[in-house]
């Protein structure tokens, strides 16, 4: 029986039954324990051992813990509340495309171009370096008028008084050309009594560069504006205009 016991503590397995076998007496006695009694008493003895051993096991390693059912609720709200969140975003997404499609001009697609887009300051017409208006090769004599108004009359190249861009070319009656530069959107100089022009509407232009030429049979005028008002606020030095900050605009 003790072996029966220690192989089944080496299997740690609770068992449902054992044999017993007992040893025959020289001397022949009365049987004072049933042998069913016996066995049943030696399997409940091992699964008593076993039992005590499995709960020992079983506190060495600590039980999972289980979500509440709070928990598990919340858990749910926060995974529906996520997916309705990426819906409206998309809803949103598409509307502001069908509208920018659509309705270029409504309100809301006016608001969020404001809040994308970033205002850029101009310069002023008198932070603008100048250039002179004619090469310093040529004879010509260059003047201004008290209202502002740069004229020559000689053969040579032109230049602008600054960089810009063309904004238009136009052709007057004597065959001579005019060409409008926009140095910002409020600043322009305008060119007249040219022979010749270089450059078509929206091309960018330089100072150093030429725009034009003059064949000396016309006189050739040279007007600042800003925001359409003549500007006089400069003297030459030369051919060269210099800002004057002492005297402001034509009125």
């Amino acid at each position: 029986m003790n072996q029966e016991l220690e192989y089944a503590q080496m299997l740690e397995v609770p068992v449902s039954t054992v044999s017993v076998v007992k040893k025959k007496p020289i001397f022949k006695k009365k049987e004072n324990k049933d042998d069913e009694a016996l066995k049943e008493q030696v399997v409940d003895s091992v699964n008593e051992r076993m039992g005590d051993y499995v709960y020992a096991e079983d506190l060495s390693v600590p039980p999972k813990p289980k979500k509440s059912a709070f928990a598990a609720t919340l858990s749910d709200k926060s995974g529906k509340i996520l997916v309705i969140e990426v819906v409206a975003a998309c809803l949103l997404a598409i509307g502001i495309f069908l509208t920018n499609v659509f309705m270029p001009n409504s309100a809301i697609n006016s608001f969020i171009v404001g809040l994308t887009s970033e205002e850029v300051a101009e310069a002023a017409y008198t932070e603008f370096e100048l250039y002179p208006v004619i090469s310093d090769l040529s004879d010509a004599e260059v003047t201004v008028s008290d209202s502002g108004v740069i004229t020559f009359t000689g053969e040579g190249a032109v230049y602008p008084v600054a960089d810009g861009s063309v904004a238009s070319v136009t052709q007057g009656s004597d065959g001579t050309y005019s060409v409008e530069i926009a140095h910002t959107s409020v600043f322009r100089s305008i060119i007249g009594g040219l022979t010749n022009v270089y450059y078509s509407a929206g091309t960018e232009v330089a100072g150093n560069i030429p725009v034009g030429y003059s064949d000396g049979s016309a006189q050739v005028s040279v007007s600042m504006y800003n925001d359409g008002e003549l500007l006089n606020c400069y003297t030459l030095t030369g051919a060269l205009p210099v800002w004057n900050t002492s005297t402001g605009v034509q009125s």
